[in-house]
């Protein structure tokens, strides 16, 4: 590190003094900052980088909250990007888009037929999946514009957006507010909160897609994973789930010990894409999940306070995307951990409450924490 050395005489006698030169300081500092991304319905969309005195980085748009990029070192302290996403806007708004990096809601997985019955009303959501309704419907928390702020500092963004009460069928004025935080030992948090002036579902997720071999491997399945959880959620053909909660023992399901991503993938129709139900001992962040490449050395860590984990694992990539740098996306091609309420809460009196109250808060936490072994 270069140093700037100044000398000077008080009282004759020589003193030395050393700085370090701007550039070295800066190093060493958190920094935001910002960049043109297009425009949607006539407004500015600006991707938003994080970067931590470590040289990790996280890049989030206003457009849908959505995480386009996470900078982060292998074994060797060699940064890779380990999410999938697309170089420009237009990607992001292509039909096709499977929820790259973006912040979902109001109601993060499905909902049934997009029926629910709330204080004996009935509601009909926006359907937008095979007749249920997916991630908030056809125009969910992904796909607007947030209102983006820099609190104190410049380790987080904070990005709020209230949806209107009717808004894809969901009753009440929902306010939320969500805050991404780049710590000092790499890790990124999500800090989700809202409020509403009528009673309301709500359960909010990010997507993002991790490959943490940064894109030299073109799928996950040689990856490790480990779930915290005993049970998981099963589903029917549509991927609604029957209320029934199987044990994971004996299954391709049973994660509690890491294990390779494709060792029993083909045993699971479609792959996976089941709701975990996550060994929690109260409403404290807890580790839920962890992920490893043994190739890179790239470790990630999960930690929530909510009481499932959506593990999917690319399944319904076929290799007609083309993302950042050309890539191809191939089935499997990365894997999502999405910390959540259970799937069709709102219809299935045996799981997690998800209904919001006026007077009330949500409020979930997760952190995706990275490290190498």
């Amino acid at each position: 590190m270069r140093k700037i050395i100044h000398l000077f005489f008080a009282g004759g006698i020589l003193f030395l003094t050393a700085c370090n030169n701007q550039s070295d300081n800066a190093a060493m500092k958190y920094k935001i900052t910002e960049k043109p991304f297009g425009n949607f319905d006539a407004i500015p969309v600006t991707e938003f980088t994080i970067r931590n005195p470590n040289g990790m980085e996280v890049s989030i748009l206003n457009y849908g909250g959505t995480i386009t990029r996470i900078l982060t070192p292998d074994r060797n302290k060699k940064m890779g990007d380990v999410v999938l996403g697309f170089d420009s806007l237009s990607g992001y708004l292509q039909p096709k888009n499977p929820y790259f990096g973006s912040l979902v809601g109001r109601y993060g997985n499905r909902i049934a037929k997009g029926k629910f019955v709330l204080n004996n009303q009935a509601y009909q959501l926006s359907v937008n999946d095979h007749g249920n309704t997916l991630h908030g419907g056809l125009r969910g928390l992904d796909k607007v514009v947030w209102k983006a702020s820099k609190p104190a500092g410049d380790s987080s963004l904070l990005l709020e957006y209230t949806s209107a009460d009717g808004d894809q069928g969901f009753p009440g004025n929902l306010s939320v507010a969500v805050t991404y935080t780049l710590t000092a030992d790499n890790t990124l948090q999500i800090d989700y909160k809202a409020t509403t002036d009528k009673p309301t579902p709500v359960n909010l997720t990010n997507h993002a897609y991790y490959n943490l071999s940064a894109g030299k491997e073109p799928t996950i399945l040689n990856q490790e994973v480990m779930i915290n959880a005993d049970k998981y959620t099963a589903v029917d053909s549509l991927l609604i789930p029957t209320g029934q909660l199987p044990a994971v023992s004996g299954t391709p399901m049973d994660f509690r010990m890491a294990k390779p991503i494709g060792k029993e993938i083909a045993s699971v129709k479609g792959g996976y894409d089941h709701n975990w139900v996550l060994n929690k001992t109260g409403a404290d962040l807890e580790k839920a999940a962890t992920a490893y490449d043994p190739a890179s050395g790239r470790f990630m860590e999960v930690f929530t306070t909510q009481p499932g984990l959506q593990f999917y694992t690319g399944n319904f990539l076929d290799s007609t995307l083309h993302g950042k740098n050309g890539q191809v996306y191939v089935q499997h091609a990365a894997f999502c951990m999405e910390t959540q309420h259970f799937p069709d809460g709102p219809n299935q009196p045996g799981f997690p409450n998800t209904i919001l109250h006026p007077g009330e808060t949500y409020h979930q936490i997760t952190q995706y924490k990275f490290s190498v072994k």
